[in-house]
């Protein structure tokens, strides 16, 4: 039992590949909640908290219990403002290798987060069930292939190398959407299984992020669930001055204006007041 109530185990959702798990959880009608799990020295957030492969577990274990539908694991920083350190394949399994397979056997779906179709091999072969690539089939040209030969779902996020102030970012978000959708198809990815994330934050100036959040219901012309991420992210600091670790207040506000905008999915690192929230304001909604 969770803290959204009762719900099947990760073996019931996940037994038959041809029917997505995540379909699943949609139908439910309510915003997914997935809890982030950094196994990096280096995330914005909470880089080098829960490198500890028991810290890792524990924190897992605490977000499932919260009320987490996905837990997404990534073991290599891409934090949004370009100065993260790039880790090769073999560095960024080893930060998987002691926490993926036990983090699985807690039976909540789980997504790697991770731009190398390597790893996401790597990962899908010991239970991950989800691909979260930030670039969006983009970056690495085998990543698509690897989607479509696992038929597990895959996030494809909106990234760009840098932030431009003078791109109309809802035209760029789209158009890079088009491309991604256009390389999922030509490589077999069944649409069903396609999340779409427009990637708060990354390549995006604040206020950028901002015109997303405030212009998310443009995005379902896509017809895919939308993903926002938008947990502790330096738009906030642009509104209200203050460290990541303290834009609680910034990221569930951000959170509940996307999911009225009809965001599907909420990527976030506070699980149980985020959950709180969306109650709360369920609640509202419907005692209207």
């Amino acid at each position: 039992m969770s803290a959204q109530g009762g719900r099947e185990t990760a073996a019931d959702l996940i037994a038959d590949p041809p029917t997505s798990w995540l379909a699943g959880l949609l139908a439910r009608g309510r915003p997914l909640v997935m809890g982030v799990l950094n196994v990096t020295p280096d995330s914005f957030s909470d880089g080098g908290r829960f490198l500890d492969p028991g810290r890792a577990l524990a924190h897992a274990r605490r977000m499932i219990d919260e009320g987490a539908d996905i837990i997404d694991i990534g073991a290599e920083s891409t934090r949004p403002y370009g100065d993260a350190r790039p880790v090769d394949r073999a560095e960024e399994i080893a930060r998987l290798e002691p926490v993926l397979a036990e983090v699985v056997k807690l039976g909540t779906p789980v997504s790697i987060d991770t731009m190398k179709a390597d790893v996401a091999r790597w990962a899908f072969a010991r239970g991950a069930v989800m691909a979260n690539d930030v670039w969006g089939l983009q970056r690495d040209p085998m990543m698509a292939d690897v989607v479509a030969e696992h038929g597990w779902p895959v996030v494809i996020m909106h990234n760009r190398d840098a932030a431009d102030p003078t791109v109309d970012i809802m035209a760029d978000v789209a158009a890079f959407f088009e491309r991604s959708l256009d390389i999922a198809a030509r490589k077999g990815i069944a649409v069903d299984r396609i999340v779409l994330d427009p990637g708060i934050g990354f390549g995006k100036t604040p206020e950028q992020s901002i015109v997303c959040l405030s212009r998310l219901g443009e995005l379902q012309r896509f017809g895919r669930p939308i993903l926002i991420g938008a947990s502790r992210k330096r738009f906030i600091n642009a509104v209200s001055p203050s460290p990541p670790d303290r834009r609680i207040g910034g990221s569930i506000a951000a959170h509940l204006a996307a999911a009225a905008r009809g965001a599907a999915i909420l990527r976030v690192h506070d699980v149980a007041e985020t959950v709180q929230a969306l109650r709360v304001a369920a609640a509202i909604e419907a005692a209207r």
